[in-house]
């Protein structure tokens, strides 16, 4: 599920959109705990193509902007770290880390048992996806169902949806109908294009980014419906760097206890209700 990785940049501009509430107090006691982080410079491998969450400044290309970045930002705050970031595709997040290139990933990435193999994750967010189709909704689809055979699927390489999708096969076939093609690209932008060109018929992601392009392309396009999936999403740390890990989730916390959390998700128009508490998701 993990493509290899992409040689990115790194850019060492700060987001141009900080965190706009004080950081919690609590966390000048995490910065005595954890002194080693305090004053380093760390990298966030980012996949900057899902608006709303991380994708590159219309005023600024040199610089990132959106709740992955406020968020990563006030957790660096409240550490006493600064962040750069190494823009990679959406698959190369986790091997990027892996290499050594990148010290975290907070780019909306669903935390799995599966990708845990590569990472470990703290949770900070419920998972909603939309199932966007071009207006009028002419394949009837209705879900990450047997509404999808025959029907061609955009999706991203490496998203979870891909084997939801595939797994559809059998029960296609039992129906005498056939499987759902995918077709798989390196962004959001790509898979939404696919339907907005003929090629693809719906595209399944985040409800968020659904709802962004179906208010781009109101004539084009709509959301067939909205299904929950089985994920949260997760900041990937380093595997077993228990110390890196126990701080980011310690900040997270305080974050949330603070309701800073809640105020850029509103921020950046997130449902309130998306929050979740922080868990560790880890490989078995």
């Amino acid at each position: 599920m993990i493509a290899t990785a992409f040689a990115g940049s790194i850019l060492t501009a700060t987001a141009s959109a900080q965190a706009e509430t004080a950081i919690p107090a609590a966390c000048a006691d995490l910065q005595a705990k954890y002194p080693d982080l305090k004053g380093k410079t760390l990298v966030n491998a980012v996949n900057p193509h899902t608006p709303g969450y991380e994708s590159i400044d219309p005023n600024d290309p040199t610089k990132y902007i959106g709740f992955d970045i406020d968020l990563g930002e006030a957790i660096g705050d409240c550490l006493g770290f600064d962040l750069t970031y190494k823009a990679v595709t959406f698959a190369a997040l986790l091997t990027t880390l892996q290499a050594g290139q990148a010290d975290i990933v907070i780019s909306d990435i669903y935390a799995t048992v599966d990708r845990a193999k590569a990472a470990d994750f703290i949770t900070y967010l419920k998972v909603f996806d939309g199932v966007l189709v071009a207006k009028g909704n002419p394949k009837g689809i209705d879900g990450i169902n047997t509404t999808m055979c025959g029907a061609v699927a955009a999706e991203n390489t490496g998203y979870v949806e891909v084997p939801l999708i595939e797994a559809l096969a059998a029960e296609c076939e039992k129906l005498g109908k056939p499987a759902p093609e995918i077709q798989l690209y390196e962004n959001n932008a790509n898979c939404i294009q696919a339907i907005l060109s003929g090629r693809a018929d719906t595209y399944v992601n985040d409800v968020n980014t659904v709802d962004g392009a179906v208010k781009a392309y109101p004539d084009q396009l709509e959301k067939a419906t909205a299904v929950t999936l089985p994920y949260s999403v997760g900041i990937a740390v380093p595997r077993n760097d228990v110390e890196f890990r126990d701080a980011v989730m310690a900040a997270l916390t305080e974050i949330q206890k603070s309701g800073l959390q809640v105020e850029l998700m509103k921020k950046w128009n997130l449902p309130e209700d998306q929050l979740e508490t922080p868990k560790l998701v880890l490989a078995e």
